[in-house]
């Protein structure tokens, strides 16, 4: 009798997009996990990284590397392969769900083209993860991954004054302060703010507060942080 991993792998080649943890190795998903131990090669950004995720769970399998400086035609080279060898690739991000900050969107846009079958593997996401912790409604929300360091990134603030939705983005250590200040100047020093730092790891940190407490809270910022603001208040 087939089992259901077995009916996955019935109609090669297929290109597995699978989700692993974001700090914590214990969130890798049992399904996540086969998915890995099944396939014939896994490409990943950072070979070095996925091997230690790899070595966890005790999963030998060549790696591919891609990342984001790789070219699309490196991108059709691996999917040839796959379609030569009649072969199933898992491809893996360094943390979290493939195609949020990474180039596994260039794989499946490829793919598609190709007629090769993609298969989501869901799991976890940073973004994802501390809507659940924020106080907030989370039924509608804009996700914005990384704001704009230059061009773009004041219009882009601007749009948060009225924003009716609860937004969220990334920010790294460097630039966590900064950001601070330019939303103080939009929603003000009294508005509402939650930031998830170092989500699942072992100092993981969630503040709620103020935008002017996080500027003092955070004044020696460390890790990595997501920014969560609540729908703005109709005047």
């Amino acid at each position: 009798m087939n089992t259901f991993f077995d009916f996955f792998f019935m109609h090669s080649p297929q290109l597995f997009i699978v989700s692993t943890p974001i700090g914590n190795l214990d969130d890798m998903t049992f399904r996540a996990v086969k998915t890995l131990q099944n396939v014939d090669t896994i490409i990943c950004e950072d070979t070095r990284h996925t091997n230690k995720l790899l070595q966890r769970y005790e999963i030998k399998k060549p790696l591919i590397s891609f990342h984001g400086h790789s070219s699309q035609q490196k991108a059709k080279k691996i999917l040839e392969t796959m379609i030569e060898k009649e072969a199933d690739y898992a491809y893996v991000s360094d943390a979290g769900t493939p195609g949020i900050s990474d180039p596994a969107y260039i794989l499946k846009i490829m793919a598609q083209k190709m007629n090769i079958k993609i298969v989501p593997i869901p799991g976890a996401a940073a973004f994802l993860t501390a809507l659940q912790a924020a106080p907030l409604p989370i039924h509608n929300f804009i996700y914005l991954g990384f704001l704009p360091v230059k061009k773009g990134r004041q219009t882009l603030l601007k749009t948060f004054i009225d924003e009716p939705r609860t937004i969220v983005f990334y920010e790294s250590v460097h630039r966590i302060q900064k950001t601070l200040t330019e939303l103080k100047d939009i929603r003000g020093e009294d508005g509402n703010i939650t930031i998830g730092r170092e989500l699942t790891k072992k100092f993981e940190e969630f503040f709620h507060g103020t935008i002017q407490e996080a500027i003092d809270h955070f004044l020696s910022p460390k890790g990595e942080f997501v920014v969560i603001l609540p729908p703005a208040v109709k005047k």
